[in-house]
């Protein structure tokens, strides 16, 4: 509901865009199961994380590229050069390797860490087309006003059953620390860029592109949680993690190389 909030201030009180309205069922159908795909990938991804820890998690959501790949082109019949896709031949074999030299290994956890990447996906191909198609064309905050609250009305149920006494232990530390109020504020203004940032890099780049660079983000993630959590890791796995990277930057030096 921040992000909503947060945009519609941005539109109807600062004037940093102008406010777009909705056209047709047809757009509000699309911008509804933008929110409910969202929040498929996000409730997936915590539960995978029950049973996964949170270097192979970023792992397997490192084929993400290979998924808005597929879904893109079966979307919109728009492809890449032939090179981008090659590059994302490694992205998908790195995983692979992790996956079977992860000590770790859940298969459960690793359904629906799939599913949560899957999700993810086709909510970047979604977005795109919401954020350049001609006729329904929105820009990056006024998608974000309208997803956002779709996407709390399902989140909700989900958070309550999932977290038990949720509310009442949000409540609790409230009543312990104020400050604790303060940090749920900037948590979800930290979100709202997050989101807009999200829209405005598929707006400029490509879903695709948008999913790559979240593979650096997911390299960095996995070496961050082994010296935090001290998950153990294998030389095959390591050699997976390693190897997905390499496909990234391979990645983005055909992209550099087709412009």
């Amino acid at each position: 509901m921040a992000c909503s909030l947060l945009s519609y201030v941005a539109v109807a009180w600062l004037k940093v865009a102008p406010i777009q309205h909705l056209k047709s069922q047809k757009q509000f159908f699309k911008i509804s199961a933008l929110g409910i795909i969202f929040c498929l990938s996000v409730v997936g991804g915590n539960v995978s994380l029950k049973y996964l820890p949170v270097s192979f998690n970023q792992a397997v959501g490192a084929t993400t590229p290979f998924f808005t790949a597929v879904l893109a082109y079966l979307m919109t019949l728009k492809g890449e050069g032939w090179l981008t896709y090659v590059t994302l031949v490694p992205v998908v074999t790195g995983v692979v390797i992790a996956s079977g030299g992860e000590p770790s290994f859940h298969l459960f956890g690793f359904i629906m860490c799939i599913s949560a990447t899957a999700a993810r996906a086709l909510k970047t191909v979604l977005q795109g087309i919401l954020l350049s198609s001609e006729g329904e064309k929105l820009n990056s905050m006024n998608l974000l006003m309208y997803m956002a609250p779709v996407a709390a009305i399902f989140l909700l149920p989900a958070a309550l059953i999932m977290e038990k006494d949720v509310v009442g232990i949000t409540i609790a530390l409230a009543r312990q620390d104020v400050e604790f109020l303060w940090y749920l504020m900037f948590n979800s203004s930290l979100a709202y860029f997050v989101n807009l940032t999200n829209f405005l890099v598929t707006k400029h780049t490509s879903a695709l592109t948008l999913q790559v660079l979240g593979n650096a983000k997911g390299a960095v993630a996995v070496v961050v949680s082994i010296f935090i959590f001290r998950n153990p890791v294998s030389v095959t796995g390591m050699a997976g993690y390693t190897l997905t990277v390499i496909g990234v930057i391979l990645y983005n030096e055909a992209k550099r190389q087709s412009k």
